[in-house]
């Protein structure tokens, strides 16, 4: 178990590593002098002189090689220096950090919201197969993968906003905040959970020893429960472990329309201003969110399944 850990620990920084070049690389592809936009942001249109930019470009390092600039972040990453914040000199982690809380309140109330919809509709959908019930829980879920969740986002600030005002068009507070973009967020989720839990369910109770459970007389429920559901859940706890390290990771475009102040609203504030620290330090922020959300999926698998267990163990 240690060396699979440590080989996947491997694999991980290669990954974050790549994900960093890309982005360093992709960043100076975009039009624009991003000097002149920090000068703009520190001093003001009315003192966007050619000095002022040349000067920011010198401090900065702007003025070096790509690959040089990116070495140089690197190394300071490599000592836990996150770097600065170009536009506002705040220290990128702090920035980062502070705005974590709100990304993972976020993520949890989406994820809630996703499992209370998808877990019993799945399991009624898979009991009853080909029935009405199963029929139009297929429907609303193809309606739900469909649906982009900017759209539906949209929709319920229209219908539960700004006409009966029940709750606010955006900003972050108490639970009345919260629950559009959960709903939103958990209603996308949902609809692909449900689908994989109600194929998954099928295949598990087509398996020889549910009939030889409902042969010996115990009950539908306990089997579907104790039984069905726990083997049933493997393959989704990958689905929900993506799902989980993609919220955790920030979500840009809901933090964007509620005004979620997430490190998703982050990310996008600090590519409309060019602020390169800001951008290189929240996707690798987010990139290491992930990865590591999808290794505890992976080891979670050798306690629900002892074969995955005992296999990986003998690596």
């Amino acid at each position: 178990m240690l060396k699979y850990i440590a080989r996947r620990l491997i694999f991980m920084i290669i990954v974050v590593l790549c994900v960093t070049i890309m982005t360093f690389s992709i960043i100076y592809m975009v039009p624009g002098d991003p000097a002149e936009m920090i000068a703009m942001a520190r001093y003001g249109i009315d003192n966007l002189i050619q000095d002022n930019i040349e000067r920011i470009r010198h401090a900065e390092g702007l003025d070096a090689p790509i690959y040089v600039q990116y070495v140089k972040w690197l190394n300071h990453v490599l000592h836990g220096d996150f770097g600065c914040s170009l536009v506002t000199g705040a220290p990128v982690l702090s920035e980062i950090l502070t705005r974590f809380p709100a990304t993972v309140k976020l993520a949890i109330a989406g994820m809630m919201v996703s499992l209370l919809i998808s877990i019993p509709i799945g399991i009624i959908s898979a009991v009853k197969q080909n029935s009405l019930i199963d029929n139009l829980s297929m429907v609303g879920t193809l309606i739900g993968v469909s649906m982009p969740n900017f759209w539906l986002g949209l929709l319920l600030i229209m219908f539960f906003s700004l006409y009966p005002g029940i709750f606010p068009v955006c900003g972050y507070g108490g639970i009345r905040y919260i629950i559009l973009p959960a709903v939103t967020l958990g209603t996308g989720m949902a609809a692909i959970t449900t689908r994989l839990i109600r194929s998954s369910m099928i295949e598990v109770l087509k398996e020889d020893y549910i009939t030889t459970a409902r042969a010996k007389g115990l009950k539908e429920k306990s089997i579907i429960v104790k039984h069905a559901l726990k083997n049933a859940f493997i393959p989704v706890i990958t689905v929900i472990g993506l799902q989980l390290g993609h919220l955790l990771g920030g979500t840009v475009i809901i933090e964007t329309i509620f005004a979620w102040p997430g490190v998703g609203k982050l990310l996008v504030d600090s590519i409309f201003a060019r602020d390169f620290s800001l951008i290189q330090g929240c996707v690798l922020f987010m990139a290491v969110v992930f990865v590591l959300v999808n290794l505890v999926v992976d080891i979670s698998y050798m306690y629900l399944d002892p074969r995955i267990r005992y296999e990986k163990g003998a690596e």
